[in-house]
């Protein structure tokens, strides 16, 4: 079997102290490929020097919403050295993660920030013919309502994808990929079988969020890209089909959307 991890965060300071040993254990283990995401100018390019060091590791570079800068001109400054570190590295794949987080954010300014950051991150994708990552919490509407009125031309993913109905739906009228997480596998997580289930398998990803939300049987512990396939073996369950099928489809999926 092989899989790929289509986000993690293994630029993380949790790493710090044995990320290269880590990478090792990760290639070791049928991780035949993993996005190292960035999510603020310095996590961008950090995973793009993982990404120079080892050939199996692609990278994402963007400014995510709970990273947006207090000044309009400073994000613009930020905005253009992100598109410069995107346009000058080939093992960028997609920008991202982008997109918009009420969750955190209550001020209806700096929530404005935020849809103009995420817009001209989509205009820069559109500008690179690079697919986009988006981080949505909290603010569904808003977000469809920005991906409706801004076309990405590449589509993208939905990362970490919150176990939304209307989410789920409209993201998928719009063209995107699906990317579940560790919360697939949590107990307490009421419709993850149902959505799930709305995935068609063609649209389907995998991803960790590593160090963050590590999947049952690890809740607590540090997640690294090994555990993937605990989100994997929850989808072959739900739909019915084998782990094997499971890690071949999303694997196959995470190559097409990222051109790989």
């Amino acid at each position: 079997m092989r899989f790929f991890d289509n986000h993690a965060h293994l630029d993380d300071e949790k790493f710090d102290e044995d990320r290269d040993e880590i990478i090792r254990k990760i290639e070791k283990e049928g991780i035949k490929n993993f996005i190292s995401a960035g999510y603020n100018l310095e996590s961008s390019k950090k995973a793009i020097e993982l990404s120079k060091k080892y050939e199996f590791i692609y990278t994402t570079c963007g400014i995510s919403p709970n990273d947006i800068p207090q000044t309009e001109e400073e994000l613009w400054k930020i905005i253009q050295e992100i598109k410069k570190l995107a346009k000058e590295n080939s093992k960028v794949k997609a920008i991202g993660e982008i997109g918009l987080d009420y969750y955190w954010e209550k001020d209806q300014k700096r929530r404005e920030l935020q849809k103009k950051a995420f817009m001209k991150q989509i205009e820069i994708a559109n500008e690179l013919k690079l697919p986009i990552v988006i981080h949505t919490r909290e603010a569904v509407m808003d977000t469809l309502e920005i991906l409706k009125q801004n076309d990405n031309c590449k589509k993208g993913i939905f990362h970490c994808c919150p176990l939304n109905r209307e989410l789920v739906k409209e993201g998928l009228k719009l063209g995107f990929y699906i990317s579940f997480a560790g919360p697939v596998t949590f107990k307490n997580s009421k419709n993850a079988e149902e959505i799930i289930n709305m995935v068609p398998n063609d649209k389907i990803l995998i991803e960790t969020d590593s160090p963050y939300l590590s999947p049952e049987p690890l809740r607590g512990r540090r997640n690294d890209p090994r555990n993937v396939k605990y989100i994997a073996k929850k989808i072959s369950e739900v739909k019915g089909i084998s782990l094997e099928e499971i890690s071949e489809i999303t694997y196959k999926n995470a190559k097409t959307i990222y051109e790989i």
